[in-house]
């Protein structure tokens, strides 16, 4: 038995020590072919299942929409950082199965040693360590499966699912969790003075499969000042790309981490109850400080003579001349063979297809909070004002009910939480917290059925004969 397979075994009985998987305590109910559905087989979607299996909720599904497990996901795909941006300590998918943990995991592979000596955990390695956890704990993940549209039907939903052949069917659930992405309450950000003025082929936002191979000998320009577009960049110059030009807004490129001041316990466990001014403020001083690339990400490109970064640097028109891009910035006039928006994303429900049935019903939180004076920012305004089980609520209270029954979790959830919930640091505390609600919800909307269960007859396990005997009668006579 060589070391990953001993490891393994250790794994399964760590689980066998847990106790069996519960049984489904759900009643079935007719019609409903789901008690959740979790959109997306990523990192989260597989632990979601794996949590509520472990909590006894059945008929559970997992989508995605990714033709099968090679093509799904971020980290094989358009994932180009070398490096995890996170700690490697940060308590994953495991959620308290050590056994389960990457570190586990890599030092049974390639020993502690060498686990101590990585300040950061690879990207490759991370995807090697999500795929033997999902065929370690047998999760099975729907492939080529598209949600297309969600429709409320009172106490469920009606899912308009598209296949692989673009065939639509349709399934019902009673509690939808929407794992699925950066861009999942939202889309790409793409600047005007691209999406607007320059053909399709001649751009491409990160979050897009790009064909660096085709960009060997050319002019790229890369916008952005956050990890992502350091990322694109270095990826770029690694494929052999003649020269690299990155154009960030800021003058100085953001260095302060302002979220590791509430990395601690205190603050990240209460997070979710702190009153809203306080959480605004939070996010806001994010946005103003700027997403800070890591430090390896900026030498990666660094380290290329044929890399130029430019500061305080804003595309004022872009146009093609002669088959290539013209770009005006400033004073002076570049031109290139490519370009990358590493310009994040935008939150809107509206904009997503799946939610077009019930968007306008969603609380923001610019319909729930009012900024004070100089604290105004229609970025953090947009996104979804969520329960404490990641739920969406209702704008007009009484009016769509059913948006309880859909869960968030992806970055949307950033001003409510405090974190890009979906990524790591959001697992420990956000994942129990969303399965217990659900777990909660289906248990109190059951409640008759279950009052009748716990108050059901119960068959004893002993008669009275196994005492009778031993039983005191009073003293007896014969005894001196």
């Amino acid at each position: 038995m060589n070391a990953a397979e001993k490891f393994d075994a250790n794994a399964r009985a760590a689980l066998r020590l847990l106790g069996p998987d519960p049984d489904n305590w759900v009643p079935d109910r007719p019609g409903i072919d789901h008690n959740v559905v979790i959109v997306g087989g990523g990192q989260t979607g597989a632990a979601f299942a794996f949590a509520l299996r472990r909590a006894g909720v059945g008929k559970v599904t997992v989508i995605d929409a990714a033709a099968d497990e090679a093509s799904a996901g971020v980290w094989l795909n358009r994932a180009r950082m070398n490096k995890l941006r996170t700690p490697k300590t940060l308590v994953g998918p495991e959620l308290g199965v050590s056994a389960l943990s990457f570190q586990a995991w890599f030092e049974a592979r390639f020993g502690a040693a060498e686990y101590d000596a990585i300040d950061r955990i690879e990207r490759t390695r991370w995807a090697e360590y999500l795929a033997w956890y999902r065929h370690f704990l047998e999760i099975p993940v729907r492939y080529g499966v598209r949600l297309a549209r969600i429709e409320p039907a009172g106490s469920f939903f009606r899912l308009r699912l598209v296949d692989a052949s673009g065939q639509e069917h349709v399934e019902t659930a009673r509690k939808v969790i929407l794992s699925n992405g950066v861009a999942g309450n939202g889309a790409p950000f793409i600047p005007a003075v691209l999406s607007e003025h320059l053909p399709a082929s001649a751009y491409a936002h990160t979050s897009s499969a790009i064909d660096f191979a085709a960009l060997r000998g050319k002019a790229v320009a890369v916008i952005g000042g956050a990890a992502s577009a350091f990322d694109a960049a270095g990826t770029a110059l690694e494929a052999g790309a003649r020269d690299v030009h990155l154009f960030v807004r800021r003058s100085a490129l953001p260095a302060i981490p302002v979220t590791r001041a509430r990395a601690y316990p205190g603050a990240y466990d209460n997070y979710p109850h702190l009153p809203d001014a306080f959480r605004w403020r939070q996010a806001l001083r994010f946005r103003r400080a700027g997403s800070t690339a890591p430090v390896d990400a900026v030498k990666r490109v660094t380290e290329h003579p044929n890399f130029h970064l430019h500061l305080g640097a804003s595309w004022d028109h872009a146009g093609v001349e002669g088959g290539r891009i013209a770009a005006r910035v400033g004073e002076e006039t570049f031109q290139f063979d490519f370009a990358i928006a590493g310009t994040g994303y935008y939150v809107d429900p509206v904009v997503r297809p799946e939610l077009s049935a019930l968007s306008r019903d969603i609380l923001l939180w610019r319909d729930r909070y009012v900024p004070g004076e100089g604290e105004r920012d229609d970025y953090l305004g947009a996104h979804p004002y969520l329960g404490a089980g990641h739920e969406y609520l209702e704008k007009t209270p009484g009016a769509a009910p059913y948006l309880a029954n859909l869960h968030v979790y992806n970055p949307a959830g950033f001003v409510s939480f405090g974190l890009p919930v979906g990524d790591v640091p959001s697992m420990k505390r956000d994942i129990p917290a969303v399965v217990s609600r659900i777990s909660r919800d289906l248990f109190i909307a059951d409640l008759e059925q279950h009052e009748q269960r716990m108050t059901g007859d119960v068959p004893p396990d002993f008669s009275p004969e196994l005492y009778s005997a031993s039983v005191w009668k009073g003293e007896r006579a014969d005894v001196a």
